[in-house]
């Protein structure tokens, strides 16, 4: 169990400082899990006060113990109520702040009113880009955990090639594989931003299966097993000469990573082998351009535009009309962090300690979807692989009796 270190606690908070200056911000309140965890190194119940010079204090309410055991900060101070707050920052010689930011992008309408009534000389600002640009860009310790990340995934799909026989279903396979990554390690719980933004550690799909569109916003989303849940794997039996996707984030330390290989059993026909075939020369292809200053968009455009000129139009990163716009998503605490490597981000550009999982994939209705998928650190010279399975379509020999 990695506790983050004090270091790295205060040069986060620094950075975010800075940010508040700019936007002549006096303070910031933060309360969403993700924010709480790389701000303060704990998740327990309470709210990081940051004010715009000084420093961090972390407010909780519950449990204030483990809370001071799991955070390096200095000021970790027990919060009986939210209504104590003005009064606990007045007793400690913290002005109330006339402007205050907070998640806005997470924050659900009925926190807001409270701080509102709780503070209500103070205008309450959007600072959730602000948060999000900082922990965007990842320290040599964020990547050394995502690093341990990319080990277990390795792991995780060579365990894989071990559970795939026909008759099978997915949904058996996906929950061997789940068992066997958290006794390797895997924390379980993975943790996404966008509001309904539900999903499992990952996806197993096989043929058809994995053509099912479903309203998670990726390439591929699969039948599941109730509509409750409405994506996933489902029941469908592992059959021979067809697609299996194996789409798995790791969960390690608080960090992700997030890696998708496609297999089979027995050979598959020509047109998937080709497609297959074409979204490695994509990887390739982003891996030649991505660079620090390229823009978000400018890199999903060109490796778009050489998708539609391999004939994939209609069936890049989902069939048509259920595709995607994006070819990428930053990954780090949360799965859709920045950078999006999406349209409509001509001002955002790649920066040095980024990382990103690109996953070029193609979807064929009725027949099932291959694809390829890594996560990717950003350095001054270029893109560094971090997650590292072997890349070819693999194989698994057909039973004797096919």
């Amino acid at each position: 169990m990695r506790i983050t270190p004090l270091t790295e606690l205060i040069d986060r908070s620094h950075k975010l400082q800075e940010k508040l200056r700019e936007q002549d911000i006096d303070a910031t309140i933060l309360v969403q899990n993700s924010d709480l965890f790389y701000f303060t190194g704990s998740i327990q119940r309470g709210l990081y006060y940051l004010p715009a010079e000084g420093e961090p204090l972390y407010f909780v309410f519950r449990d204030q113990g483990r809370a001071r055991m799991e955070s390096g900060l200095f000021h970790v101070v027990p919060l009986d109520r939210l209504g104590s707050l003005p009064g606990e920052l007045v007793r400690r010689g913290l002005p109330l702040p006339q402007r205050a930011g907070m998640e806005f992008d997470v924050l659900p309408v009925v926190e807001l009113q409270r701080y509102k009534k709780l503070l209500p000389a103070t205008e309450l600002v959007d600072v959730s880009s602000l948060v999000r640009t900082v922990r965007a860009v990842k320290s040599s310790y964020e990547i050394e955990i995502m690093k341990d990340g990319a080990l277990l995934a390795d792991r995780v799909y060579e365990q894989a090639k071990n559970l795939l026989v026909v008759g099978k279903t997915d949904h058996e396979v996906m929950a061997e594989l789940f068992s066997f990554a958290l006794k390797e390690g895997h924390q379980g719980l993975i943790r996404m931003r966008r509001f309904n933004a539900e999903m499992f550690f990952g996806h197993i799909f096989s043929g058809a299966d994995g053509a099912v569109p479903a309203h998670l916003d990726a390439p591929l989303g699969g039948l599941g097993t109730t509509p409750a849940v409405g994506q996933g794997a489902g029941h469908k039996k592992i059959a021979a000469h067809e697609p299996i996707i194996v789409d798995f984030i790791i969960a390690y330390d608080g960090y992700l990573v997030d890696q998708t290989r496609t297999l089979s059993i027995g050979p598959l026909p020509d047109k998937l082998l080709r497609a297959y075939a074409d979204m490695l020369e994509i990887q390739k292809l982003m891996f030649e351009l991505a660079r620090p200053g390229l823009s978000w968009s400018e890199l999903y455009q060109r490796c778009h535009e050489r998708a539609c000129e391999m004939g994939h139009e209609q069936h890049f990163m989902g069939s048509s009309p259920s595709q995607v716009r994006f070819i990428g998503h930053g990954i780090g605490i949360e799965v859709d962090e920045y950078p999006f490597i999406a349209a409509g981000f001509d001002d955002q550009v790649l920066l040095p300690g980024m990382t990103f999982a690109f996953e070029p994939k193609v979807v064929f209705p009725g027949v099932g979807a291959v694809g390829i998928e890594n996560t990717w650190w950003v350095t001054q010279e270029g893109v560094k692989r971090l997650t590292y399975s072997h890349e070819d379509l693999w194989q698994l020999p057909l039973p004797a009796s096919t």
